[in-house]
């Protein structure tokens, strides 16, 4: 991949861009790295666009840190928070890094990247040495983050902590030493507090490089609460319907930021139509993290529900006890995040057992088949 390519597919932002180019033209391997703190146990294809651009670094020979917020991720990064967000303890950090490295490594060589826990110099700062760092900013610096005033004007609290956030970020930089620091353009505002640091310790000129941001398939932002993710261990099935049910306006996105096809061969792809154009962007991410055969075959399962009108061969099984509510053999088989949305499908007739509408809230379970939304199937047994 060309320096052009690595500075700007899929990238929102380079800070600053005569800096970037001036060490990747150098001929030179950079030091980068890229944060993540572990909140969660699932990575979805939104995650994937940072993990996509490291590996193009990572291919083009520099030297790549995967840093692990294994402190950060006690206290919570309020970058796009409307409230404060709830510590996790060392065990949940743990836990989730755990599930984080299986998926990541669908993407990038972990064996090939250096993977640092940001506890080991975080936990050990005294008081004097955070008060040193704060030294370096202004309270005003600070309020110009927008879900800081977005807060205040809702009246609702900010913590002195999360005003530490960006320091405890921006001091992974100074420990690290790197000529650049990747991730969302969300994060802008602590990266380039990181750039800040670096000079004030006498560490070396960082650039910091932001990626896209992916939205959810309904347009909004990608998260659990809204069904809307595309997670990267979803089965081959699952993953290729989520993707058929993307917004078209979203297509050119997700194409730039999820696969690796040129984006001139993408301006041809869309005068096929959206539905081809759909298709071929499904095909793509489906093979990127499964095979060629799964997207093949995940393709025809699609095609003959919503093209023949018919019913998948694959169908998973589950067994449950008679007189449970339907309500909950659908959450607990995942065909809906949680009771509040199977109960909304149900009164929007989004729920059929037997090829019938089941919109009763209290409807008990029967042996048949169930579907839940346009393309969730479950074989249920008795």
């Amino acid at each position: 991949m060309t320096t052009k390519d690595l500075l700007s597919r899929a990238v929102s932002d380079v800070v600053p861009r005569k800096l970037a180019e001036e060490k990747l033209k150098s001929g030179k391997p950079i030091r980068i790295y890229w944060g993540i703190d572990p909140t969660g146990s699932k990575l979805h294809i939104g995650h994937a666009v940072p993990l996509r651009k490291f590996k193009q670094f990572q291919d083009a020979g520099h030297e790549i840190i995967f840093l692990i917020g294994s402190f950060t991720a006690m206290i919570g990064d309020p970058s796009g928070r409307d409230k404060m967000r709830q510590p996790l303890t060392t065990e949940q950090v743990k836990a989730n890094f755990e599930t984080y490295k299986e998926q990541a490594a669908k993407i990038l060589d972990l064996n090939k990247a250096k993977i640092v826990y940001n506890h080991e110099w975080l936990e050990k700062l005294t008081f004097k040495e955070v008060a040193e760092l704060a030294g370096n900013f202004t309270v005003q610096q600070m309020m110009q983050r927008d879900m800081f005033q977005k807060r205040l004007k809702e009246d609702q609290p900010i913590s002195v902590v999360e005003f530490l956030y960006p320091l405890m970020q921006g001091y992974d930089s100074v420990v690290l030493d790197v000529d650049c620091e990747m991730g969302g353009n969300d994060q802008l505002f602590n990266m380039l507090t990181g750039r800040t640091l670096q000079q004030a310790y006498d560490k070396r000129d960082k650039f910091v490089l932001t990626v896209k941001l992916l939205e959810g398939t309904d347009g909004r932002k990608m998260s659990k609460t809204y069904d809307n993710c595309i997670y990267l261990d979803d089965e081959p099935a699952d993953m290729f319907g989520k993707i058929m049910s993307v917004k078209d306006e979203l297509m050119e996105n997700y194409f730039e930021c999820c696969t690796d096809v040129p984006m001139d061969e993408v301006k041809q792809i869309f005068k096929e139509g959206p539905r081809e154009a759909k298709a071929r962007l499904a095909r793509e991410i489906v093979t990127l993290y499964h095979s060629k055969d799964a997207a093949e075959k995940a393709e025809q399962a699609f095609n003959k529900v919503f093209k023949e009108k018919g019913t998948p061969d694959d169908i998973p099984e589950a067994k449950a006890k008679k007189g449970t509510l339907l309500i909950d053999v659908i959450v607990e088989n995942g065909l809906a995040p949680s009771k509040s949305e199977a109960r909304r499908l149900m009164q929007q007739s989004g729920v059929q057992l037997n090829d019938q509408p089941v919109t009763e809230i209290d409807a008990k379970t029967e042996e048949g088949i169930l579907k839940v939304g346009k393309r969730k199937f479950l074989k249920i047994r008795l």
